[in-house]
């Protein structure tokens, strides 16, 4: 099997940032080194908090050109996804659970123009891929249980990157379609080289980076990160 291994892209979780001051906190991160924005949407309903919705992505759209990855821990999800798509997201997931029909949800995500995912929770089966690969851009595996920032990693998710790691890269081998490996909980520069030796490409942090409080901790954060993805690819090879 031919090696999958897409180039790493860290993002920053705004549930972490300074929400005073959002928009200059957006442009930092980006400044500092980071490569997507994470922007975790729930509903005090699937997940008990509640946090943003499309009018807050509409309003940082044009503070960044960086991807805006948008994660919705809501039930039912079909209706936020125009909305969102219409903010200027460029990834919508969602959790399995979440949709009744993982298929129509997923093609209404590419019907508005947007990259699409789905998200396990730690306890979910990965079998909800089985017939939907082609369908996805994006798989986003849960290290913490949802609705908090500031969460410890659960160690059992490793398991779940590799497998997830061997079902996209058979799948790109057949097919050339590239599916990216997002991770989230718990994510910091002492962990993050087991999560990427396991197969992870995307990785998002929250309070990793944005506890650092200001642009220069964000960079040196970033930049760990950096050094601990590099060993853990490495170790693919």
């Amino acid at each position: 099997m031919a090696l999958y291994n897409p180039a790493a892209r860290i993002a920053p979780s705004i549930l972490s940032a300074d929400f005073a001051r959002l928009g200059q906190e957006v442009t930092d991160v980006i400044d500092a080194g980071a490569d997507w924005i994470h922007f975790d949407v729930m509903d005090n309903h699937y997940v008990p908090n509640l946090t943003v919705g499309p009018l807050v992505c509409e309003a940082l759209r044009p503070v960044t050109s960086a991807p805006i990855d948008v994660h919705l821990m809501v039930e039912p999800v079909d209706s936020l996804v125009p909305m969102f798509a219409k903010a200027g997201a460029d990834y919508i997931t969602f959790h399995c659970e979440a949709s009744r029909h993982l298929d129509r949800t997923l093609g209404l995500i590419r019907d508005n123009g947007v990259k699409a995912g789905l998200v396990f929770n730690p306890s979910t089966s990965l079998s909800y891929l089985d017939y939907v690969l082609d369908k996805i851009d994006l798989i986003l595996l849960m290290s913490v249980n949802p609705g908090f920032g500031g969460q410890s990693f659960i160690p059992s998710a490793l398991t779940k990157i590799a497998q997830a790691h061997a079902i996209v890269s058979r799948h790109y081998e057949e097919t050339g379609h590239e599916i990216l490996i997002e991770v989230d909980g718990g994510i910091k520069p002492s962990n993050i080289e087991e999560v990427a030796a396991a197969g992870a490409n995307v990785f998002v942090a929250g309070s990793a980076v944005y506890g650092q409080k200001c642009k220069e901790g964000y960079a040196q954060a970033i930049a760990a990160m950096r050094e601990g993805i590099a060993r853990g690819s490495a170790r693919r090879v």
